[in-house]
């Protein structure tokens, strides 16, 4: 039996791929942190080509998934996902995500991290940080029983058979249950957390029925009365996840790069990938295939099978990004500095060969970098996974922190009156395992993991306001290169000790990035169902075509023609609310051209009214990514003199359309109106004739109210902060106005945002900083 070697990689998510599952030959399903499920469904097998859609929409990460196989009831089987919200979800695999799910499970205080199925798809276990295991009745969705004794988070759950249930937690403890339950076995004193369980099939030869790992790095393997019969060593890291193959080979994936093949007690083959974390793995039960899910956004199908792995340049191109990728010292050295004198040249990898498959050896090259290389037993070489860095070094500073360096020490205020604690990070650390094990340590409560994560995120990965990246970064509803999902807000934004002051702002924002492969095929999707008389002609799609050529060569200075906008604004206000979202981001990628407001703005009312009166912004809307591109198109009409007409003509009515959702729980959309007003604010302080000076400060305190009012009541850091820069920029319309201001309670606002939970992040201290300076 040969090795496993990549397959397929599949790209769709916009962030990490937490948990998949892989039910058949024929379908794989892939939760992640963009709060997606997608169904990728096998469309050619040489070579395997895979078509996706989303099949959950949730409004915050799913980090746990499985699947209940299809039966009489459920044809097509059933999606079970969790996450962030602490709600489940039983979903048709094949129904809309904004069709009602077949069952929502609730009873969970906190992220659900784990689950799993049993007794013939009749029943699901859920774990969560909660400290709580339940078992659901998926039919009627109750809860029939509840798991008790846990001390900590519960990081893993198996239903091992109709007669057991065990549980891996964060108090480092192994406990076996029956369904109704009652303990049945508690396997207690383990070095570390305990993350991934998996069941071995009847008659392993090491006599186990399942096996556990952690954070120890060992995978355990355990019989049903708690004996430990054997220990497997290899993982550098974290060990996430567990599955078995048919054959009763161990497949385990880990924060070490790496998914790792086991057989008895040793490892076979080792698979790098060019991500910091696999987060997960699974095994096809038909093909014995098995799938991954990384941090670095994808998902990757490996198969023993000769005949459907990839065409050699797929895997040379694969090969290549493994060594190509970074290695953190930290990581490749097991936590120690590396002295780089002492590592041995080149000609080590062919004068001494590996003693074990998947033995780390690090060379020091001749231009003096290092290089980290694995052994592969069947290839009979060392293998380059990468280069190794120094991520403190490459940040220009070092901390030292208990005897360490890290390339940031945070102080985190906790307790008002106490000392700060310590918070130290790495930037090839994974920020939301920093977070949990800075709650570890210092006893906090799990409800602060978001918080500190978010924190470590924001202050770690932002781009300046302004820039390109946050103009396009991440914030496009048309992220992978494939496939159509709402995207997530524009990157944050970083302010750092060097940064100029930042207030007023003059620039005027736009976003300008998409992809428009995506919005093409999306569009002839959604064509190709549409009703008689909405559906575009063969001479309309033409239009679409030319225009997204048009967009693709030129992105920041289109000049759409007025039968393609019409095609667009069809779709965008003719088409179903739940398919508009193409046409309406058409429509904000060409409001950056002059001849958009001349096609779109004439005799019979301006953009804003047509799309006023397609009900885009009626308060009742459910499709919010709708209103969330329209306000970037507003917001995209500023690049152009003739859409500050537009919008300068239509500024009341602006703002009472985007009023309502001010307190919207899209962060996309909400940004999106802190950007508007940030737009609105540089068009008011770039001055007014004088006849018209009164009219422009009655707009700016109504737009200073309105921007207020956002600040305040959002729950996003990056609708805080754009907010915070348009409230800044209009304080500099003169003495008079700040006055006002100042007596209109901005003071208070500044305070609240400093005591909130992003009053620590160093943009927004900053802004407030200089806000304050400018009431002074």
């Amino acid at each position: 039996m040969g090795e496993f070697k990549l397959s397929a990689s599949l790209k769709g998510h916009d962030d990490d791929v937490r948990a998949v599952v892989f039910p058949s030959s024929q379908s794989i399903y892939s939760a992640s942190r963009d709060g997606t499920v997608r169904r990728w469904v096998l469309t050619s097998p040489k070579p395997a080509t895979y078509d996706d859609t989303i099949a959950v929409q949730s409004g915050s990460f799913i980090n746990s998934l499985t699947y209940i196989h299809p039966s009489k009831e459920h044809p097509d089987g059933l999606i079970v996902s969790a996450g962030k919200d602490t709600i489940i979800e039983i979903r048709e695999p094949g129904n809309a995500p904004d069709q009602n799910a077949f069952r929502l499970l609730l009873g969970h205080a906190h992220n659900v991290c784990a689950l799993d199925v049993g007794m013939q798809g009749r029943m699901v276990v859920s774990g969560g940080w909660d400290k709580q295991a339940r078992v659901w009745d998926v039919e009627n969705g109750e809860c029939v029983s509840e798991l008790e004794g846990h001390e900590a988070s519960v990081w893993a759950v198996l239903v091992f058979d109709d007669q057991h249930i065990i549980t891996g937690c964060a108090d480092k403890t192994i406990r076996i249950f029956t369904p109704e339950g009652k303990v049945l076995q508690t396997i207690s004193g383990l070095p570390d957390v305990v993350r991934a369980l998996c069941k071995l099939p009847q008659g392993h030869p090491s006599g186990a029925a399942f096996a556990s790992a952690g954070n120890d790095q060992i995978i355990r393997l355990w019989t049903l009365d708690g004996t430990e019969v054997a220990q497997l060593h290899g993982h550098e890291a974290f060990i996430y996840t567990l599955a078995a193959l048919p054959n009763g080979d161990i497949v385990s994936s880990s924060e070490d790069r790496t998914v790792r093949v086991w057989r008895g007690a040793d490892c076979i083959q080792t698979i790098t990938h060019p991500a910091i974390s696999v987060w997960s793995v699974a095994v096809c039960p038909e093909t014995s295939d098995i799938v991954t899910g990384a941090s670095d956004k994808m998902v990757r199908v490996f198969t023993r099978d000769s005949e459907r792995q990839a065409d050699p340049e797929t895997l040379k191109a694969f090969d290549d990004s493994v060594k190509a990728s970074s290695i953190p010292q930290q990581t490749a050295g097991g936590g120690q500095q590396i002295n780089k004198e002492q590592l041995p040249g080149p000609e080590f990898l062919t004068q001494k060969s590996g003693t074990k498959e998947g033995q780390v050896q690090m060379i020091r090259e001749s231009n003096g970098s290092v290089t980290a290389h694995t052994w592969s037993t069947a290839a009979n070489q060392w293998i380059n996974v990468g280069t190794v860095v120094d991520s403190t070094a490459s940040s220009g500073r070092k901390v030292s922190y208990n005897g360490q360096d890290y390339d940031y020490v945070f102080d985190v205020d906790i307790e008002d009156g106490k000392p700060p604690l310590k918070l130290p990070y790495n930037l090839s650390s994974n920020p939301y395992e920093t977070a949990q094990k800075f709650i570890a340590d210092n006893e906090l409560p799990i409800t602060y993991l978001d918080q500190v994560a978010n924190f470590i995120v924001t202050n770690t990965q932002g781009a300046s306001l302004g820039t390109q990246e946050a103009q396009g970064s991440a914030s496009e509803p048309w992220g992978s290169a494939n496939r159509y999902r709402p995207g997530e807000v524009d990157a944050p934004v970083t302010q750092t000790e060097s940064r100029p002051r930042s207030l007023p702002q003059t620039q005027y924002l736009s976003i300008t990035t998409a992809n428009l492969p995506a919005i093409r095929k999306k569009i002839t999707e959604l064509n190709d169902s549409a009703s008689p008389d909405v559906a575009l002609s063969a001479e309309e799609l033409k239009k679409v075509e030319d225009l997204i050529k048009q967009l693709q060569s030129s992105p920041t200075a289109p000049k759409p023609q007025p039968d393609q906008l019409t095609t667009i604004l069809k779709i965008a206000t003719q088409w179903p609310p739940a398919n508009r979202v193409p046409g309406l981001d058409l429509l904000r990628l060409s409001a950056v051209s002059p001849a958009f407001i001349t096609h779109t703005s004439g005799g019979e009312g301006t953009i804003v009214d047509t799309l006023a009166a397609a009900g885009v912004f009626a308060p009742d809307t459910d499709k919010p990514n709708n209103t969330m591109l329209a306000t970037r198109a507003f917001a995209n009409m500023f690049t152009t003199d003739e859409g500050r007409l537009v919008a300068d003509g239509c500024f009341e009515q602006i703002l009472d359309l985007v009023r309502p959702f001010a307190t919207s729980g899209n962060k996309n959309l909400t940004a999106a109106i802190a950007t508007l007003y940030i737009n609105f604010a540089v068009l008011l302080t770039a001055g007014a004739p004088a006849d018209e000076s009164d009219s422009r400060e009655r707009r700016a305190e109504a737009l200073f109210e309105r921007a207020l009012g956002l600040v305040r009541e959002s729950r996003d850091s990056e609708t805080v902060y754009r907010g915070l820069v348009a409230l800044g920029t209009l304080q500099a319309l003169g003495d008079g106005f700040r006055k006002g201001v100042a007596e209109k309670g901005v003071k208070g606002l500044l305070d609240e945002v400093s005591k909130g939970p992003f009053g620590k992040e160093g943009r927004i201290r900053n802004v407030v900083d200089e806000m304050r300076d400018q009431l002074r």
